[in-house]
């Protein structure tokens, strides 16, 4: 007998996570694949970082710790915000939780109703439409096109509006296309959120740092939207910790107040010895992580070659994060080596049983054009990776 909660059986599972469990079974039988499926990088963590976790252990830091993070590390947070963003916070205003992710789920579950509306600017991070769904909301989705640079416009943000609409989630550097909304991109859809005081904007800055030339921007530095905006950072992707798991959010004393309220209920404080090593690691100058920026956007432009040779693949280049996100379509309808291509799962399933290569299907990040390559590891991976993929397209 099935006694689980609809709300969990209609839930789908993390579709990044599930092609890299693929990925990982395959490799358990002794085969090689090629990863491409997960956004983590394959740096180590900074080694001035490292120090700062060993010295926390040293001094005995083992205790719970405050729901909300440690005071210093909230302060240090407001510093970064002020230093790299030109945003005031107060300490206050902060909540650390285990991830972005956590962050993300905090906020939703502390503004939404059943039957309210979540806009989600496509394509979207697979997690977002999920978390609304479990919250028993409604997922609106609006949708860009590879020519507009995967970029929705001020009208189509007007156009989707509704009474019930709550929230909207932007995130640029965006997962999964790389691409990055100007600060005119954002002015401009400010413009229009600045007339539905009722919709409350979560920006998900994750990648900020992995930025290649377009200045990042956050929605919060319009002073109309600040009251209503909630900046959501972490130090998975840049910093190189996606395994000691810490993200923050900043905004609105009382949605800080509400989703302490709730993490209390859930998880309590983050780990100790992730929350010290985030001091240092905030408190250091943006500086000392660009080497892997720079090996971020050399693989960028040497994937880019490398698929640019592949016919009938259309494609973007990314302004930030680590993703490519080609359109596949013009091979739906065909068949490669007996196999029917329909979609982009077919195709994601396809490389990774005939290429040995794992990517995600778009149809997870609400476009089912297209497909995500991750290009956070080797250029010997990378380019393996894309010639595999070429010959096969090649039949």
């Amino acid at each position: 007998m099935n006694d689980l909660s609809q709300k969990v059986i209609n839930l789908p599972e993390s579709a990044t996570l599930a092609m890299a469990n693929k990925a990982r079974e395959i490799k358990s039988k002794g085969i090689d694949v090629i990863n491409l499926s997960i956004g983590e990088p394959d740096f180590n963590t900074p080694d001035f970082i490292k120090r700062a976790a060993i010295q926390a252990i040293q001094q005995d830091y083992n205790g719970y710790t405050p729901v909300d993070g440690y005071l210093e590390l909230r302060q240090a947070i407001c510093h970064k915000l002020q230093r790299d963003n030109q945003l005031e916070y107060e300490p206050h205003q902060i909540v650390v939780s285990t991830g972005a992710k956590q962050c993300i789920a905090n906020i939703l579950m502390a503004l939404l109703d059943p039957g309210d509306q979540v806009l989600l600017p496509c394509p979207y991070w697979v997690s977002y439409s999920a978390m609304t769904v479990l919250n028993q909301s409604n997922a609106i989705l609006i949708p860009s096109r590879i020519d507009s640079g995967y970029k929705i416009s001020a009208e189509q943000l007007k156009q989707s509006i509704t009474p019930k609409t709550k929230a909207v989630i932007f995130n640029s550097p965006n997962n999964p296309s790389g691409t990055v909304y100007s600060k005119e991109d954002f002015l401009a859809i400010g413009q229009v959120l600045r007339e539905h005081p009722q919709v409350y904007i979560i920006s998900d800055e994750i990648y900020e740092h992995i930025n290649y030339g377009v200045p990042h921007y956050s929605l919060a530095n319009i002073p109309e939207l600040y009251e209503r905006t909630i900046v959501v950072n972490g130090l998975s992707k840049a910093f190189a910790m996606t395994g000691w798991r810490l993200g923050y959010m900043a905004g609105p004393d009382w949605i800080a107040a509400a989703c302490k309220k709730i993490q209390g209920q859930f998880t309590s404080g983050t780990n100790c010895i992730t929350q010290r090593a985030a001091i240092t690691a905030l408190m250091h100058p943006v500086a000392e992580i660009q080497y892997m920026v720079n090996a971020f956007k050399k693989r960028r432009d040497f994937a880019l070659e490398l698929l640019k040779a592949i016919p009938q693949i259309n494609l973007i280049k990314p302004d930030g994060a680590f993703y490519l996100f080609p359109d596949i379509s013009s091979f739906y309808g065909t068949k490669i080596k007996g196999v029917p291509i329909n979609n982009s799962m077919d195709m994601a399933l396809f490389f990774l049983e005939h290429a040995k290569v794992a990517t995600v299907a778009g149809s997870a990040f609400g476009d089912k054009n297209a497909l995500r390559l991750s290009y956070a590891t080797s250029e010997q991976q990378i380019e393996k990776a894309i010639k595999a993929i070429a010959k096969l397209l090649s039949s």
